[in-house]
């Protein structure tokens, strides 16, 4: 008999009826082991798919890790420390400021190689602006596939380009070893290419600068830079790709010398290197193009070329024209067997310029760019003569001041064989004018 209490509950619905208490504890009891269970499992699983997961980071980790490591020996990371520490040691503890960058820190440089931090774009690849962690602000050069001759001796050429001290070079801060292409690390220069200069309509005259003096001073700085490193670096450097796009102006337009992607250390023993032919349509020395034997001469022609640029403010290659005139060193060449190649100056640099000054100019020019490499100055000489031609135009003759020896010794020269520069129309490349090529012969 269930009790007074007991019976008043389930008379007023408070209690379940006889029989179902048991039950439903039951079902709650079944509903928690099954509960925990699904949670048990779900627990388990989660921690199987984290150490799974976790397993598979740490595996990428590690090959990533020996990919970097494998890249970086590659390309001659570990002989490239030995030598700084060899340099480094023989000049007392100075590393000349050369530092070997990880791709993180040049990756944190650039925000990830963003697209809005791209400066140029090159036949070598893409130049980054970036900012080091102590602010430096830096130009990023991201290259593209080298062949396997040029990594031999990369990490050589790295460390003797980085000990170039020239005001007139851009220097060059370090490098980044441990990808499938080395990236460089330069001095970042403010005011663009001579290139832009030249054709991007600012012009010349800028920062209160005369055009003809401020062109013959940049072509001065330019062939001093040349002249230094192929008679003062040890070993010489050879630039091989010589160009206004890859002569920089910074702030108060001063010239600096860049992209030494196609530059070669000349051996001692050799007077010239056979090479896979690169350098720019327009620019390159027929000779090389011909020999593959790259030279200081060659760079010579190239700088012929900018020099010819510099003074009439046209470009080296235009397709507009016939076929003979595509060439700016042809149609010059032509201009100037018929007395008429004052006609091809820019406006200023003929109003500027006095007759012995253009005589004397456009001597250099045709040397420089003569089919025969022989016939071609050094660039000591060319730094030179420009220099000489820079203060004759500052102080012209019988202008008050003037030192007549000065000008004399300028307007004097030796006999010089006629120039026979003979340019057929079928050696002028039909390429997109500006870029850099490879050529294989």
């Amino acid at each position: 008999m269930p009790s007074r209490d007991n019976w008043r509950c389930h008379q007023e619905g408070w209690l379940p009826p006889k029989g179902q208490v048991h039950l439903s504890s039951e079902a709650r009891y079944r509903q928690h082991t099954y509960s925990t269970c699904l949670v048990g499992v779900s627990v388990g699983v989660f921690l199987l798919v984290f150490m799974c997961f976790w397993l598979y980071l740490g595996l990428q980790k590690r090959k990533l890790i020996k990919a970097k490591q494998s890249f970086f020996e590659h390309n001659g990371g570990v002989i490239l420390q030995q030598q700084m520490r060899s340099y480094s040691g023989a000049a007392g503890g100075g590393g000349g400021g050369f530092k070997i960058f990880s791709e993180e820190e040049l990756k944190k440089a650039t925000d990830n190689f963003a697209a809005d931090q791209i400066l140029g774009r090159g036949g070598h690849g893409i130049v980054y602006r970036g900012v080091l962690e102590d602010k430096t602000i830096v130009a990023i050069k991201k290259s593209k596939v080298m062949e396997a001759t040029e990594t031999k001796e990369f990490a050589r050429e790295m460390l003797i380009l980085s000990q170039i001290n020239h005001r007139n070079v851009v220097k060059l801060h370090g490098c980044c070893l441990e990808v499938e292409v080395p990236m460089l690390v330069y001095e970042y220069v403010s005011n663009g290419t001579l290139y832009h200069y030249i054709h991007g309509g600012e012009g010349l005259d800028t920062n209160n600068n005369k055009a003809l003096d401020a062109r013959l001073r940049i072509a001065a700085e330019s062939a001093e830079a040349l002249s230094y490193m192929h008679s003062s670096a040890s070993p010489p450097i050879l630039h091989g790709d010589v160009k206004t796009a890859n002569i920089l102006l910074d702030g108060s337009l001063t010239a600096k010398v860049s992209d030494f992607g196609a530059s070669k250390l000349a051996p001692s023993d050799e007077a010239e290197i056979a090479t896979l032919v690169q350098g720019t349509c327009g620019y390159l020395d027929p000779e090389y193009l011909m020999t593959c034997q790259l030279t200081d001469k060659s760079d010579v022609y190239s700088f012929g070329v900018v020099l010819l640029e510099l003074l009439t403010g046209k470009k080296v290659l235009c397709f507009d024209g016939p076929e003979e005139d595509r060439s700016l060193v042809s149609r010059f060449t032509t201009a100037m067997k018929a007395g008429q190649h004052s006609e091809l100056l820019d406006d200023q640099v003929r109003m500027e310029m006095g007759p012995e000054a253009l005589e004397e100019a456009t001597h250099l020019v045709m040397r420089c760019v003569s089919m025969i490499r022989e016939e071609r100055p050094s660039m000591k000489e060319v730094a030179e003569k420009l220099e000489a031609l820079r203060r004759y135009q500052r102080n012209p003759w019988g202008q008050a001041g003037a030192d007549p020896e000065e000008g004399q010794s300028l307007l004097h020269r030796e006999q010089q064989r006629d120039v026979n520069y003979n340019f057929r129309p079928q050696d002028v490349l039909d390429l997109e004018e500006g870029s850099t090529y490879t050529f294989s012969l």
